[in-house]
């Protein structure tokens, strides 16, 4: 097995999994810009299993994206095994990940993401089954916990499995999106599975929280950034920057953000055309937050169909 983990340089900063936004274009451009490990968007086991064609179009990735890892979410082995198989076979990526961690109610209420941690039999199947269906690294996604069952606990019941990653959400399923943070708890866990790259997840939000929480819990092998990096693709580099300077890194004005937006413009439409300038509207909207005049701005952003049309509305845009 070729184990991209163990041989990443720490602390290791991962684009972590979000549906509808790690696509190919976010995942290069936050490489670009500093991140060591892109996970894909999350993807159904059983649609892999069912029908697999259009699910592997949504997981298709460039050389520039690796190490690119595969995140599954699903409740059914036999649909695991299948799903592993085929992204081994089909789509070569460096990792597969398996998702217990999510808290959305369509991924929840089908007895998926987070539902699973309690259930300790299915969960310790689940893993094995990815285990031995792929010679590639299988990690694994978690939260602090739900309900009775911890993540301590769900760890002390699968740490003799053979994966080689967990990414811990410091939330609780009960905390959602806004709980309170539990890094110490992340930091317990890395020292019961020493063997193991622990990363930490959740309020990662500017280059201030990534720096204290390794400053902090400095056992911690690296992070995994999700909603910090929305409008923010170069919160890698800054954390960076941080952790090597020991001070904070100035934040970008508004043209160097402007050629970032450009930069994502470019790369997603390469990628999905059309399609993709109407995903990308998000992004914009978000790029743009906080800067005088953005709610103006943002109007005109939402209704991009090209990359001309991007570089045209902020050719007019200046600071205050």
């Amino acid at each position: 097995m070729n184990d991209f983990w163990k041989k990443s340089n720490k602390p290791i900063l991962a684009l972590a999994p979000m549906a509808g936004i790690t696509d190919s274009a976010f995942r290069e451009l936050c490489r670009r810009h500093g991140a060591h490990v892109a996970y894909s968007e999350m993807a159904s086991a059983d649609a892999l299993y069912f029908n697999p064609k259009k699910t592997l179009e949504l997981l298709r990735f460039k050389d520039s994206e690796r190490p690119y890892v595969v995140q599954l979410f699903g409740k059914r082995p036999e649909c695991f095994k299948e799903a592993a198989a085929i992204i081994t076979k089909e789509l070569g990526p460096d990792g597969i990940d398996i998702n217990f961690g999510c808290p959305a109610k369509k991924v929840f209420g089908h007895g998926s993401g987070c539902a699973l941690m309690p259930q300790k039999e299915l969960a310790r199947e689940i893993i094995s089954t990815v285990c031995e269906n792929t010679d590639l690294p299988v990690s694994i996604k978690i939260r602090a916990g739900i309900k009775e069952t911890n993540a301590i606990d769900f760890i002390e019941n699968t740490k003799d499995l053979p994966y080689s990653a967990v990414m811990v959400h410091a939330r609780t399923y009960e905390g959602g999106f806004s709980g309170p943070l539990d890094f110490e708890m992340v930091e317990n866990i890395k020292r019961n599975i020493p063997d193991k790259i622990v990363l930490a997840n959740g309020g990662i939000n500017t280059p201030e929280d990534g720096f204290m929480i390794l400053k902090n819990h400095p056992e911690i092998d690296g992070l995994g950034i999700a909603r910090g990096a929305w409008g923010r693709p170069q919160i890698f580099e800054e954390i960076i920057s941080y952790i090597e300077t020991g001070e904070k890194p100035e934040e970008y004005d508004l043209e160097k953000i402007k050629e970032i937006m450009i930069e994502h413009a470019e790369l997603i439409w390469e990628d999905k055309q059309e399609l993709g300038m109407f995903e990308i509207r998000k992004h914009l909207a978000w790029y743009i937050k906080g800067f005088p005049g953005a709610a103006k701005i943002r109007e005109k952003l939402v209704l991009v169909d090209s990359v001309e049309e991007v570089k045209e509305i902020l050719s007019g845009i200046s600071p205050a």
